[in-house]
């Protein structure tokens, strides 16, 4: 049976070039900063996002959790998208980690505004918790990947510095957002403090993620990274593969957007109320409600015919084009669900 697997872009495979690179890595103790291909990943991720420097982490959910500790005091609050994934997908860690709490915020398909964030930052009393960090999530995840517009990320960044709250970006996905908007990442994070971003979606690297900021920034989470049990030692083994995606697999997503495209055009005409126009980057998020059937009814016609997605609740269902899914592959999920939907 054929497999086409769209539950995450975290199921691509590494290049022959990376397996390449990490076969070939020289390597040292990164914990005492001498390994040579995580420091050059680092100086790569920081001179990429515009940041004096980066620290290389084993996961995303990972790299927030630092950033979080390092910007905040226990009993503070964060503010954050409601269903960004800080919020939702990271186990309670903000609470158990940082002892901060969440106020989350209603966002327009998971984007923020400044005028929903500046009513929402707490005033100086002595009896409430002290705003002390704005989230965002870019792209974002539940809201089906969408894209932050540079002017909203300008305002929100503007609001922040008035009331001298640091902003930090869960740009997990962030390349996908650069390559939507046609400009350089840089032009993205510079409003943020700090951000985060994956090597192991889009691009295609089989484990980590960066973490990137200002110098002072960086050592704090540094040492946080080793409380937390992230000093990975000879960790340049799986930093090379970092280097070849940053390297060579930027560029290419563009393809992933082009195949949910794709996708998201067909299903618009499959009489079932989704908007092509929802779909941003590589990520194709269907209620299912007006097709009769339920995420998980759905999930499993799919997997009868080898096709792997994720269920979002009891009526969504998504798809993450990725590294790995070919042009014929989206046209066999498309025929497949054509043929589900007609029962």
């Amino acid at each position: 049976m054929r497999l086409v697997d769209l539950r995450s872009d975290t199921v691509t495979m590494p290049t022959a070039a990376m397996r390449e690179a990490m076969y070939r890595a020289e390597v040292g103790d990164d914990v005492y900063g001498e390994d040579p291909t995580v420091n050059r990943l680092e100086e790569l991720g920081a001179r990429m996002t515009g940041k004096e420097a980066s620290l290389f982490v084993a996961s995303g959910t990972m790299g927030n959790q630092l950033a979080i500790l390092a910007h905040t005091q226990r009993g503070d609050e964060i503010l954050c998208e409601a269903e960004s994934h800080i919020f939702f997908y990271e186990v309670g860690g903000l609470a158990v980690l940082a002892g901060v709490q969440a106020k989350t915020l209603a966002g327009h398909r998971g984007i923020l505004t400044p005028e929903v964030v500046q009513p929402a930052i707490r005033p100086q009393d002595i009896h409430q918790p002290r705003s002390s960090l704005i989230c965002l999530e870019n792209t974002h995840n539940r809201a089906g990947g969408k894209c932050y517009p540079i002017e909203t990320l300008a305002g929100i960044y503007t609001l922040a510095q008035a009331h001298t709250i640091p902003v930090h970006m869960d740009g997990a996905r962030i390349f996908n957002a650069a390559a939507r908007q046609q400009v350089a990442v840089e032009k993205l994070t510079a409003y943020a403090d700090s951000v985060m971003f994956c090597l192991s979606k889009g691009l295609g690297a089989p484990v980590g993620s960066l973490l990137a900021g200002s110098r002072d920034f960086v050592e704090t989470c540094r040492r946080y990274r080793k409380m937390l049990g992230g000093g990975m030692r000879q960790a340049g083994i799986i930093a090379a593969a970092g280097i070849v995606a940053l390297s060579t697999m930027v560029e290419r997503l563009e393809q992933d957007h082009a195949h949910a495209r794709m996708l998201a055009d067909a299903v618009a005409n499959m009489g079932i109320g989704f908007d092509a126009s929802d779909v941003e980057t590589n990520i194709v998020v269907i209620d299912t409600m007006q097709s009769g059937k339920t995420a998980a009814e759905l999930s499993a016609c799919f997997a009868g015919q080898g096709i792997k997605i994720s269920q979002f609740g009891n009526h969504k269902i998504r798809m993450v084009t990725h590294y790995g899914i070919t042009r014929d592959d989206i046209q066999y999920t498309i025929d497949t669900m054509a043929r589900i939907i007609k029962g």
